[in-house]
Formats: C-alpha cells, structure tokens, sequence
C-alpha cells in the first residue's frame, strides 16, 4: 500500500470518527427510521407506484406510519402521563392487603405452593410499592416528553430515509468493496425479515389489543387505552399480555367482583392468548408473505423470539425492531462469507482440474 492510500485510509477513519462523534446524538435514531424505512419498502413502492412523486410517496407512507404506530404510543403516554399525577395508591395497597388477609383453601394436592404464596404476599412492601409510583408519576411528564422528541426525529429521519433510499442504496452499492449480488443479498435478507417483523408487530398487536379493548370497554374501563396498552405488552416476549389482564383480575377479584375477574382472566388466556395468538397469528404471518411481501422469505420463529427478546432487554422499546435487524444482519454476513468461501473453493478447482 503506497502512502497515498495509507493517508487517504488514516484521514477517512479519522473523519469518520468525529462524524460519529457529531452525530452520536441522533444515530439510533437514525438506525430505527432506516430500518422502518426497510421494513416499509413494499408499500412504499405501492403508494409510489399510484403517485409517481417520491416525496408525495414518502409523505403518504410517513402519514401512515404516524397514524398506525405512533399516534397510539402518544395517545397512551398522554393519558398515563395524567392519570399517574392523580393515581390513587390507596388501590394498590387495598388490593395487596386483601389477598395478605385471603384464605386460599387450595386443594390438598396444590397446599405447598401456599407458604410460598404468602411468603411472596408478605414480602411486598406497600411503602416502597407507593412511593415508586408517585415517583413515577413525577418523571412520566418527562420520560413522555423525551420519548415524543426521539419519535418525531424518527419520523423526520423516517421520511428523508424513504425519499432518498434509493439513491443512498446506490451510493452504498459503489462504495463498498463487494460484488452487487453480495449487497443485494444483505438488503433483501434484512428487509424480507423485517417487513414480516414489523407487520406481524403491527397486525399482532392490533388484533390482540382490539380483543381486550372489549372486554375492556364491556366492564367500564377506557377501551381504548387498555387496547394500546394490550397490544405493546403482547409483544413483550414470555409475559406478553398477563401484564395488563392479571392486574386487572387480582383489583376485580379484591373488590368482590370474582366472576368479572375470572371472566377478565379467562377471556384473555382462551380467547387472546391461546387462539389468537397460537392459531391466528401463524396466519397472519402467512398473509404477510404471500401478499406483502415480493419475494416470500422463510422467518425461524424461535431465533426472532430470542432476537426481541434480547433487544428489548438490551434497547428498550426500540429493540422489538433493533433485535432481529442486528441478528439478520449477522445471518447475512455469514451467508455472504459461506457464498465467498464457495466461489474460492470452486475456483480452485477449476484451477487444478
């Protein structure tokens, strides 16, 4: 290597440090508009495909992903904001304390898991239980208003990424030292994988949320706010829904209200968990690929579980896309080095033939 290229090399790693020093404020920002952007793409070509006009395009898709996915998130955050200032934690504390004070009579071959259930029931102290949701309360304001700035740059990052992602695909594809196919590959990978992700995300949540917002609005609840709610718990992996059902059921349940509560609980374990879920979610799934979808790709359920599953825990909220992106990409990789390795064993051999 002349010392043109040496100079050339240690100039751009240089500058490319301090853009990403620069920029560090706004990159995960920018990775979850790209990738929302990717996740977006057969729609997008869609609306582009009616209205001709890239950026008439971008702002049709933006609009829909505003109403579909974030005006939900920033309804939610507004009325929990407002109802956490006036929460009455007497509740909470009522609540706990009859199920203290209650006699379970469980059956003769279940009794020992009743110390184990009391000992749990004793442990939780309502003075911490109180004083962390009035802490909440006072930081929710600010947790909704930090997370409303970050939603509104992805939008704006979100629209520029879809007026310009062609020619940013383009200007990637000259740049990078790899074969058109190669990149190609990685691009198609990542955004089958992630269309089906943020689909079934979309369409799961929906369909879940939709389901407990009537039997929400049935007992007197907001139907509305419990079905967003509903709907972002059920992607929480393991847990998922009985976030929001068992609470309910154990207040119902306290304040005499047994056949609500068993209602409430059994509702959303047959009809939302085991059906919807189970049964109609594999569907939905299914629809996605052959209707979305240009080519329809392969997704292992299992590795997109662990996949959120890590995100969630390593990103936040934003992991539900960060996770299976970053695992697709490394599946990717590795496909495109099994591609290389062939192609140099192949060329070997016909070397030596």
């Amino acid at each position: 290597m002349d010392k043109n290229k040496i100079f050339l090399s240690t100039l751009f790693i240089l500058v490319l440090y301090a853009m990403v020093v620069l920029f560090k404020p706004f990159l995960l920002n920018i990775a979850i508009a790209s990738l929302l952007a990717i996740a977006t793409i057969p729609i997008h070509k869609k609306i582009l495909t009616l209205v001709k006009k890239p950026f008439i395009a971008s702002g049709i898709t933006t609009f829909l992903l505003c109403i579909l996915f974030f005006a939900p998130i920033v309804y939610a955050i507004s009325v929990l904001a407002k109802e956490a200032l006036n929460f009455d934690t007497s509740i909470i504390q009522n609540t706990i304390t009859f199920f203290k004070e209650y006699k379970l009579n469980l059956p003769e071959s279940l009794q020992f898991l009743e110390p184990k259930i009391k000992e749990i029931l004793v442990n939780l102290d309502l003075g911490k239980i109180s004083s962390k949701v009035l802490a909440n309360a006072a930081s929710f304001g600010k947790m909704g208003a930090g997370f409303f700035t970050n939603m509104v740059l992805i939008v704006v990052f979100f629209f520029f990424a879809n007026a310009y992602g062609r020619d940013i695909i383009e200007y990637i594809k000259s740049v990078l030292p790899m074969e058109n196919d190669e990149i190609e590959m990685i691009f198609s990978e990542m955004g089958n994988v992630m269309s089906v992700v943020f689909y079934s995300i979309l369409l799961t949540a929906f369909f879940e949320g939709t389901l407990f917002a009537f039997i929400g609005m049935y007992y007197g609840y907001n139907g509305f706010l419990l079905g967003i709610l509903y709907g972002f718990c059920s992607l929480i992996p393991v847990v998922g829904g009985a976030l929001m059902w068992l609470p309910i059921s154990a207040y119902e349940f306290a304040n005499d209200n047994t056949l609500i509560a068993l209602t409430i609980a059994l509702y959303s374990i047959l009809i939302i968990s085991i059906i919807a879920d189970t049964f109609i979610k594999p569907l939905i799934i299914k629809y996605i690929n052959n209707t979305i979808l240009e080519t329809p790709t392969v997704v292992n359920e299992l590795l997109i579980f662990f996949a959120i599953l890590a995100g969630l825990s390593t990103f936040g909220f934003w992991g539900m896309i960060l996770g299976p992106a970053i695992t697709t990409f490394f599946l990717s990789i590795l496909k495109i080095y099994k591609m290389l390795k062939e192609r140099s064993e192949n060329k070997f051999l016909s070397l030596n033939k």
